[in-house]
């Protein structure tokens, strides 16, 4: 099936002259096609947000009056005005504890918080909630070790897509998914090794549809590639599924001690390439910078150019001690530039008031 925005108005209207049965039938047949998302133009909606499938649900209202309940409209946390300031750490989200450490730390609260989801692994909806609740945007990185992208795209996994949508569609709050993340890089296995461009975006076309056809409409989709400083000779607009099915580019990437040791070496080649083939938001959707003299540096740069940067909607730090201690208190002058630079009032961001 192909995808479109759902506009709003008459579905379809009946021929003329046809028997009243009949008029009935086509009437159902077309509010079916229009609920489901589905069209013949084969456009996709934006992510499978605010323009996607929207099935009311329906409450009690004053006096046992059934009234509508329209799902959470993720459409003004697409391009806020203010930044999200995102983490990830170890435990979370079964424990939410170090997201207030860190907020003690470092002298704000994250807004955003990072955490991985295993292919096969039901979604957690008291986990996912808990987080939301908690004053973050929940980024699910959906890692797909458990099936190949072939097999995503061919609908072998279509019970377990199913799903996770509609736990999603139950909890109705928003959430950032990215599927395959790094997927021009070799270190996965949904990467350049085992998979190729083709297979990985009928795969990520493929969940975008189920999750609309579920009527799920609370998803923000991260499309998040590797810089491209690692994997030179990939071209990243094969993988791109295209702007119908994608919300923000979430490109990944660190400082480490060698290579790129300044934003604009780190992520301007991976930019540039990018802004060839579409305008959607950048998220650096994870980054972190190994111990060094130069990491205080670092760190002041990127907090102050996502903060100006029109097109960046935020960042994720990897505030994990993993190969390395890429965390923002590694020490003491690391710790001070990151809370001087997460006190700029562009991280000011009210998640509650962008409903």
């Amino acid at each position: 099936m192909t995808r479109t925005p759902r506009t709003g108005g008459q579905a379809g209207t009946p021929r003329t002259g046809l028997p009243a049965a009949a008029r009935l039938l086509l009437a159902v047949m077309a509010a079916a096609l229009f609920l489901s998302g589905c069209a013949a133009d084969g456009s996709a909606p934006i992510g499978g947000g605010g323009n996607g499938a929207q099935p009311a649900q329906t409450a009690a209202g004053g006096g046992g009056t059934a009234v509508p309940v329209q799902p959470y409209d993720i459409r003004p946390l697409l391009n806020p005005a203010k930044k999200f300031f995102g983490a990830t750490f170890d435990g979370v989200p079964l424990n939410l504890s170090p997201v207030q450490q860190y907020a003690t730390k470092v002298g704000r609260t994250p807004t955003l918080l990072e955490y991985y989801l295993g292919w096969g692994d039901a979604l957690q909806a008291d986990q996912t909630r808990a987080v939301w609740r908690d004053g973050q945007l929940p980024y699910i990185a959906w890692e797909p070790y458990k099936a190949t992208m072939a097999q995503i795209a061919g609908g072998s996994q279509d019970a377990y897509i199913v799903s996770t949508a509609k736990t999603l569609r139950a909890i109705d709050v928003p959430v950032a998914i990215s599927l395959g993340h790094e997927m021009n890089g070799n270190w996965y296995p949904w990467g350049t090794k085992q998979s190729n461009a083709a297979d990985f975006v009928k795969a990520w076309q493929h969940v975008h549809d189920v999750f609309q056809d579920q009527g799920v409409s609370t998803v923000i989709w991260v499309w998040s590639p590797n810089i491209v400083n690692p994997a030179p000779n990939v071209a990243l607009k094969p993988y791109y599924p295209g702007d119908g099915y994608v919300d923000w580019v979430g490109v990944v990437g660190y400082y480490a001690l060698t290579g790129a040791q300044n934003f604009s070496q780190l992520f301007g080649p991976t930019f540039s390439q990018i802004r060839t083939f579409t305008q959607r938001p950048f998220l650096l959707a994870e980054t972190g910078s190994q111990p060094s003299p130069r990491k205080p540096g670092q760190i002041t740069e990127l907090l102050k150019t996502v903060a100006d940067q029109p097109d960046v909607v935020g960042f994720i730090w990897f505030d994990l001690n993993k190969e390395t201690d890429w965390r923002v208190d590694s020490s003491p002058d690391t710790l001070a530039a990151f809370r001087a630079g997460a006190a700029n009032p562009a991280y000011d961001i009210n998640l509650t008031g962008l409903k």
